[in-house]
């Protein structure tokens, strides 16, 4: 459970006192997404099936809990892509249902992370980290990744909007009166500068190049989000300087040896409460 603490804490960053539409924040909420939204290896991992990895410290746990939600389900779950939005997840311990099939007509607040394994986001951190090394004064990864006139990165991202899309269609159909959210990802690596090789072992021609790499998958998510009439939710702007490169306590995504509980290169606590701040001041607006 979250603390009356850890809900006031959150609550300083909400501007204003009304809510744009009361309803959102009063009935079924529902989380769905991948491994950013169900917080894997945080502290406390709970929920079936026990392979999803999903915190009840996860943002969608924190959001529920300031806004005291009637009902809430958080179906996200680790590995998860757009697919698994309509199609069964198997994984260790059981299988998760498609997470689509969560939502009612009753529902009226959703948010979605989803995009990152789409384009293969744990495959691309594993290339780097093994490739970049091997040039540090150039760029491997980014040189590996744009072969023949392409970018191979850039057209997974391109291949992926109109799933997304799909996605965003579909929960309108399940349920037409809720106010969806479509949630970013936060700052990974630093957002300006060369990086910290060797300690995250991407060298600064790579780390620029990933850093573009996400900039363009949030700005795809956006982009979805507007064309579908749900609410883009921007992470990364307020997670800037609490990157993987940081010292523990000031980093919020864990580097690729994390230092505090949470899967390589991704949230951890700090994070998750830096997202679910950031849902908070989307579904807040000043009277």
């Amino acid at each position: 459970m979250v603390s009356a603490v850890g809900c006031a804490a959150l609550a300083v960053f909400i501007p204003g006192q009304a809510h744009a539409d009361p309803a959102s924040v009063s009935r079924e909420y529902v989380a769905l997404g991948d491994s950013y939204t169900s917080g894997p290896i945080i502290p406390l991992q709970t929920g079936l099936p026990a392979g999803c990895l999903r915190s009840d410290h996860n943002y969608p746990s924190l959001v529920h809990a300031a806004l005291r939600s009637s009902a809430f389900r958080d179906i996200s779950c680790s590995g998860a892509t757009t697919k698994e939005m309509t199609n069964a997840q198997a994984v260790t311990g059981g299988s998760n249902p498609p997470q689509l099939s969560a939502l009612t007509e009753r529902t009226a607040l959703v948010s979605l992370g989803i995009g990152g394994n789409d384009i293969g986001f744990a495959n691309i951190i594993e290339t780097c980290a093994l490739k970049s090394p091997t040039q540090p004064l150039g760029a491997a990864c980014r040189d590996y990744y744009r072969r023949g006139g392409r970018d191979e990165i850039s057209d997974r991202i391109h291949a992926t909007a109109p799933k997304v899309a799909a996605v965003l269609e579909e929960i309108s159909n399940r349920s037409p009166d809720a106010r969806v959210l479509v949630v970013g990802y936060p700052t990974l690596l630093p957002d300006s500068g060369p990086g910290c090789f060797p300690v995250v072992p991407f060298s600064p021609g790579d780390v620029a190049y990933l850093r573009g790499v996400e900039h363009q998958l949030n700005g795809m998510l956006a982009a979805e989000a507007k064309d579908a009439g749900a609410e883009y939710v921007d992470t990364y702007r307020g997670s800037i300087g609490h990157d993987m490169c940081q010292l523990p306590g000031t980093k919020w995504v864990e580097g690729l040896v994390p230092t505090s509980p949470a899967y390589p290169a991704h949230p951890n606590a700090l994070g998750m409460r830096n997202s679910a701040r950031a849902v908070l001041h989307t579904l807040h607006v000043s009277s």
